[in-house]
């Protein structure tokens, strides 16, 4: 990608690479990106996107995308068309078709009839509450099943029987015969087969058992011939069920699974569960909605796939679990913004002025740079009129000092146009401005008046008469606290003003932005057409500065 930086520190899973080539471990190198479909991709998937398909790109390999698809009741083809898009658009290409573990059922239920016959697995008909009771716990052993010694043949018989569907949901399931006082709980006869009379959005009602993620995983690596399987660290623990199952079956693959650490964001949450209920309780409109930290979300607010993968490559890959500042990933995006995005004039907040010593039916068309720093992208056309719209914060009656703005009997600069200075005002019934009426020196476009005056100050405007209605949604932080899923009531830590929608005005060359393209609105943000609204609609991607940092 010619927007990424060339070069890039290691990390321990890079130095393991380079010594398993080095050591002739392995000659190429495969890895795999592989979703659950249970949901939408979030900025902790987009790290793990950028590590297994980035180092399949820097040393030359491949990356699959599979789709752990084994709980079918969860899943459904609408997350599978989101998650594909989502790594698209993030600008990574898989190797070959789409793959998803259900290909491999037929497979995974042979290996699993390999287990039994080597007397490694067992049909048991306990309930989950037992079998939960005879798993121990952490300080104590677990206690072996009554079915834990049920012959060879009799296994295969019921197993049979369970592919056949003769057996209810829960009534019983296929367990791994591993070790019940081992140390390491995932263990203790771990479930792998289960029952569930479930619609599969692949399979369609072909199957009624499904095999568990654990068991499911390492086989689907090592059917792949995935070299280096990268998982983050909740899965540390389950590395020796992993190496156990591709032990004990005839598989001549023998991949390993490596540990990094996963993402935590600060104002956020990334727990599936939690996303879930945001959704669902409509806490916010939904997957796709700015404020979520989905790859869909922060497709909507703004984020460039190119801000996302300088993010991912910023935090690097460790093994420590921290929490990373908000403000880190809002500094990529304002890296990127900040040289890419045109700028444009837009009001929150309108109040009219009215240029008494304008010519009424006059439309000057003034150029305005589209970027200030670069000539090469251009100038464009901006109406400029006797009435005009101002934001309503910069005017006041009078002011200290400090105010840089419009004040009575006082001189600003419009943004590219003229000195103006304000002579009087009028107000609504409830002592809001609606009207300033001021003079303008039609000898200060682009320069300074020869009598040597100086502006007061800068504003932005929009005229009246050509300005065009929109929608501007201020998105803000989710929650108001840094690590809301710490919270003993996470949903009592959102933020009750993550959105203000404010019904502005913006100048008539962004009724042509393009649908999710950035724009610096100036002096007050970064923006971006949004891609549902049917109406000319902006979300802000990011202020102008971190004003989170300052409070």
């Amino acid at each position: 990608m010619s927007d990424e930086i060339a070069v890039r520190p290691s990390n321990f899973i890079r130095q393991i690479i380079d010594k398993d080539l080095q050591q002739g471990v392995h000659e190429t190198i495969q890895t795999r990106f592989p979703p659950e479909p249970n949901g939408y991709l979030h900025i902790g998937h987009a790290k793990s996107i950028c590590l297994n398909f980035g180092i399949a790109q820097d040393y030359n390999g491949t990356c699959n995308l599979r789709f752990d698809d084994t709980n079918p009741e969860k899943e459904d083809i609408d997350y599978v068309n989101s998650i594909m898009n989502d790594v698209s658009w993030l600008g990574f290409n898989w190797d070959g078709e789409v793959r998803y573990s259900s290909n491999y059922f037929e497979q995974l239920h042979d290996y699993a009839v390999e287990l039994i016959e080597k007397g490694l697995a067992y049909v048991d008909f306990s309930d989950q509450d037992t079998m939960r009771e005879m798993r121990g716990t952490l300080t104590q052993p677990g206690i072996n099943s009554p079915y834990r010694d049920t012959s060879v043949a009799e296994n295969i018989e019921l197993f049979t029987k369970m592919r056949a569907g003769e057996f209810n949901e829960g009534e019983c399931c296929l367990r791994a015969k591993i070790d019940m006082a081992s140390s390491f709980m995932c263990m203790r006869d771990p479930v792998i087969y289960r029952v569930r009379f479930a619609h599969h959005h692949q399979t369609g009602d072909q199957w009624c058992i499904y095999p568990m993620y654990d068991f499911t995983h390492c086989i689907s690596d090592a059917i792949e011939n995935i070299s280096h399987s990268l998982c983050t660290l909740e899965f540390q623990d389950n590395r020796r069920l992993y190496d156990w199952v591709i032990d004990n079956i005839s598989i001549a693959s023998q991949p390993r699974q490596y540990e990094f650490s996963r993402l935590n964001l600060e104002y956020t949450v990334l727990s599936k569960r939690k996303l879930i209920d945001l959704v669902t309780d409509h806490h916010v409109s939904g997957w796709d909605d700015p404020r979520m930290p989905t790859v869909a979300g922060l497709r909507r607010r703004g984020y460039t796939p190119a801000s996302i993968r300088e993010f991912c490559a910023r935090i690097g890959v460790t093994k420590m679990d921290n929490l990373v500042e908000m403000s880190m990933l809002e500094a990529c995006i304002r890296d990127d913004l900040n040289v890419n995005a045109p700028r444009a004039m837009a009001v929150l907040d309108p109040i009219k002025i009215v240029i008494e010593n304008y010519p009424e039916d006059q439309t000057e068309i003034l150029h305005a740079p589209n970027h200030p720093n670069d000539e090469s992208k251009g100038t464009r056309e901006v109406p400029f009129t006797r009435e005009l719209y101002i934001e309503a914060e910069d005017f006041r009656e009078s002011a200290n000092k400090k105010f840089k703005r419009l004040v009575i009997d006082k001189e600003v600069r419009l943004r590219n146009a003229y000195f103006i200075k304000a002579n009087r005002f009028e107000q609504d019934a409830q002592g809001n401005v609606t009207t300033v009426y001021c003079t303008y020196d039609p000898d200060t476009l682009g320069k300074d008046p020869a009598d040597g005056r100086k502006a007061k100050g800068v504003i932005h405007w929009v005229s009246a008469q050509h300005g065009v209605p929109a929608e501007i949604r201020l998105y803000d932080r989710l929650f108001n606290v840094p690590n809301p899923a710490a919270e003993d009531d996470y949903l009592a830590s959102l933020n009750p003003d993550s959105l203000v929608i404010k019904q502005g005005v913006v100048e008539p060359s962004l009724a042509n932005l393009a649908v999710g393209e950035g724009v610096q609105f100036e002096r007050t943000g970064y923006f971006c057409r949004d891609s549902e609204a049917q109406n000319l609609t902006f979300n802000r991607t990011v202020g102008l500065r971190d004003t989170w940092s300052e409070k």
